[in-house]
């Protein structure tokens, strides 16, 4: 079961594709968080799902909020995968301990090891206010993400 809507959103760290370490944290009181989990990194539904959040980032990312997006995927492959798409948002690597991070918001599949594809909005508190999750067959609209942006304001 995933985290809930207005719960405090769980903290935590994890490197980038750069290997910058980034913290959720550090983002409290400044800007939200669009917080996106995918299964894996190369897949064709999740790269179709982050290029077109890349593609109209200035609708999800801007002064007052941070795209985070967040697979089980080593860092390496997800700087691979940045080399390659240019995604202008941070990759996160919740390789290891495996799915930290993905369990931490309840939406680690055990069975296949992977997230669902789950995103949280983050207030600049830190609360969850909004999230979508689907299994792992089944895309996310992005239209749901720009209402939900638009409500936070």
């Amino acid at each position: 079961m995933s985290i809930e809507v207005g719960r405090d959103a769980p903290d935590f760290e994890l490197s980038d594709q750069h290997g910058q370490a980034v913290r959720l944290s550090d983002f409290k009181g400044r800007r939200s968080v669009l917080l996106v989990f995918y299964p894996l990194a190369f897949s064709g539904a999740c790269g179709s799902e982050l290029r077109e959040l890349r593609d109209g980032i200035e609708d999800f990312q801007n002064d007052d909020v941070q795209v985070l997006s967040v697979s089980v995927d080593s860092m390496f492959a997800h700087r691979t995968w940045d080399d390659q798409e240019d995604f202008g948002y941070p990759l996160l690597s919740d390789f290891w301990p495996h799915g930290e991070v993905a369990r931490a918001y309840g939406v680690f599949d055990d069975a296949r090891g992977v997230a669902l594809r789950a995103t949280f909005l983050v207030d600049k508190e830190g609360a969850v206010r909004w999230k979508v999750v689907n299994p792992i067959s089944q895309t996310r609209d992005l239209a749901s993400y720009r209402k939900a942006l638009a409500e936070l304001s």
